[in-house]
């Protein structure tokens, strides 16, 4: 069954991740996905060899960041430098929803590929941008990647430990992928508005704006009482039924439970600790977190007789909230990972067959699906032009003038 997106055609500008990941989730829903590129180097992210120091190369050539971006995309070369290749462009819009990119500002305008020009073509275009900052303010039009989100939304002094003064960095494109995100959801958002209203419309996200949407509750904490959130501290956890535990085998487990007193009996009972569940120090909350320095290395050192599966086994029996820590091989075996979609099976073109991200969200009746991995380099230019209304002569003129690469 067609995903509920099918029929909607959407054209990206984008390079890197925090712009092309909405257009494979886009695609996952069965948007039609036109990803231009320019001639010779085309997305940069294609030439990524490493991100946060760690290897992207994948097998059969290419990297992992490009691949995750840019599935369920038709690939085109397209040089918006020069005049021709613009008027194919402003030619796809005519009959496109959605134009988005997460070019400066300043460069759509230079190329006449802002929201301004190509309304002229396509008044109910829905135009999105995705920018590093936001398109106001003293850092607008500066380039800018995924840690600047972490940096200037205060999220860097967040991560890692408490006793740590040092601020910390995730890794992986986390803040890229939620601006990634935001930018889907304005992009739908404004589709539903259009399709109400029959107005079109200028949309803008950014990564900024992300990394500040990501931490609304400490950041209205913040806001609101003068003070958000200390970081965690293993050691100074005031809750010890909201900690983590190395066990025996060198493995951790999550404890993360916030009514406590509804469960501290069933607890004591888990850990075997019928002497301290009664005791004055530790019986009630308020007195575990005047003890809890305590109370977090009696439990430590509950954890450190069992092995992760020995306590899984045995905190199953309850009904407080615990978990596993897994690291990314565990994860892509879990059960509970895989029976809900959230990794799947694709054939790859170089791979063979591969897991990889599944789309987070189940439809019952337009369910979202893979439809291809990232296109070659150029690789639908051809198909979408003919589609377009031009001819093979009409495209190779646009060759022989340089517009295509």
């Amino acid at each position: 069954m067609a995903g509920p997106l099918e029929g909607i055609k959407i054209l990206e500008w984008a390079m890197y991740h925090n712009g092309p990941a909405a257009g494979y989730m886009l695609g996952d829903l069965g948007a039609e996905v036109i990803k231009i590129e320019q001639p010779v180097t085309g997305d940069y992210c294609r030439g990524v060899q490493s991100m946060f120091d760690s290897g992207m190369g994948i097998p059969g050539g290419g990297n992992a960041q490009f691949e995750t971006a840019n599935r369920n995309k038709k690939g085109i070369i397209l040089d918006l430098h020069q005049e021709s290749g613009r008027q194919v462009l402003y030619k796809l819009v005519e009959t496109a929803d959605v134009f988005y990119t997460n070019f400066r500002k300043s460069v759509a305008q230079k190329l006449k590929v802002d929201y301004a020009s190509l309304k002229q073509h396509n008044p109910k275009l829905i135009y999105a941008d995705n920018s590093a900052y936001g398109n106001n303010g003293q850092w607008s039009g500066k380039r800018g990647f995924d840690p600047v989100a972490q940096a200037l939304s205060g999220a860097m002094w967040m991560f890692g430990d408490r006793d740590d003064t040092e601020p910390s960095m995730a890794v992986g494109g986390i803040f890229d992928q939620t601006g990634a995100t935001l930018l889907a959801y304005g992009i739908m958002a404004a589709l539903l508005a259009r399709e109400r209203t029959g107005v079109a419309q200028e949309i803008e996200c950014s990564l900024l704006g992300g990394g500040i949407h990501m931490q609304a509750i400490n950041v209205n904490a913040h806001l609101w009482r003068g003070r958000g959130m200390a970081r965690h501290s293993r050691k100074r956890a005031r809750s010890t039924m909201s900690n983590y535990y190395k066990c025996a085998d060198d493995k951790w487990m999550l404890l993360t439970e916030p009514q406590s007193e509804r469960f501290w009996h069933d607890f004591c009972t888990a850990l075997n600790m019928p002497e301290v569940e009664t005791h004055p120090k530790y019986a009630t909350p308020d007195a575990r977190k005047e003890n809890y320095a305590e109370m977090n290395s009696i439990v430590e050192n509950v954890f450190a007789t069992k092995t992760r599966q020995e306590w899984l086994d045995i905190l199953g029996q309850y009904q407080f909230a615990h978990a596993p820590i897994f690291d990314y091989d565990e994860m892509s075996e879990d059960p509970q990972v895989l029976g809900n979609e959230y990794l799947v099976e694709m054939d790859h073109p170089t791979m063979g067959k591969v897991k990889t991200l599944g789309f987070p969200v189940k439809f019952s009746e337009t369910p979202a699906r893979i439809q291809s991995p990232a296109p070659e380099f150029g690789q639908h230019t051809e198909d979408v032009l003919l589609e377009a209304g031009y001819s093979w002569e009409d495209i190779a003129v646009l060759r022989e003038r340089g517009a295509l690469g």
